[in-house]
């Protein structure tokens, strides 16, 4: 077993969105966003009942940046610097030289193109960071919007996943994307870290 090496939480700066690690005071954001059965409808877990969650998941942030499996950033508009969601590059693989990418936004901020810009961060800092390979991402079939995010930052849908998640006892497909380093384009928009 090698060495468990940290990874560090960056902040990045786009045009609009600032990406930035947890905090406590981030709990009764998330509580809402991951409480709302509308935002969750194509999600593989049931929306949140308990606030209690969000403290988890916060404390789960932290835990997978020291033990060096991942990074989730919450996302806050720049002119306000009102949370809209978070993006996540998860079970990092240094070995495979592989991640995992995943998002959730509020459904007010849907339609703009965060979901986009932030992952597109968050990507140009990976592949420059990590020495990635490839990064795979997974959307439940139904969810177009999130497919189109996914082939606007270049991943090509790989397969089906049939029957892979039972939320609340509805059965749902899921498509697997996959980006690879050699097919990956950054834009000239520029993305600052600290």
């Amino acid at each position: 077993m090698g060495i468990v090496k940290s990874l560090p939480i960056p902040t990045l700066h786009t045009a609009r969105l600032r990406l930035r690690p947890f905090n406590d005071a981030d709990a009764t954001a998330l509580f809402a966003l991951h409480s709302s059965a509308y935002v969750l409808r194509y999600w593989d877990a049931p929306p949140w009942t308990e606030r209690v969650r969000a403290e988890r998941f916060i404390t789960a942030c932290r835990q997978m940046a020291e033990e060096g499996t991942g990074t989730r950033l919450a996302v806050d508009g720049a002119s306000d610097g009102g949370f809209i969601g978070w993006c996540s590059l998860t079970r990092w693989n240094p070995d495979y030289r592989s991640a995992s990418l995943g998002y959730c936004y509020d459904d007010a901020a849907w339609g703009h193109g965060y979901a986009t810009e932030a992952a597109h961060a968050l990507l140009r800092w990976a592949f420059d960071t990590l020495d990635l390979n490839r990064v795979q991402a997974e959307t439940d079939t139904r969810n177009v919007a999130s497919a189109r995010v996914l082939e606007k930052l270049g991943f090509v849908r790989e397969g089906t996943l049939r029957e892979d998640c039972i939320v609340n006892g509805e059965v749902s497909d899921s498509w697997v994307y996959g980006l690879l380093m050699r097919e990956w384009r950054p834009s000239s928009e520029p993305v600052s870290a600290r």
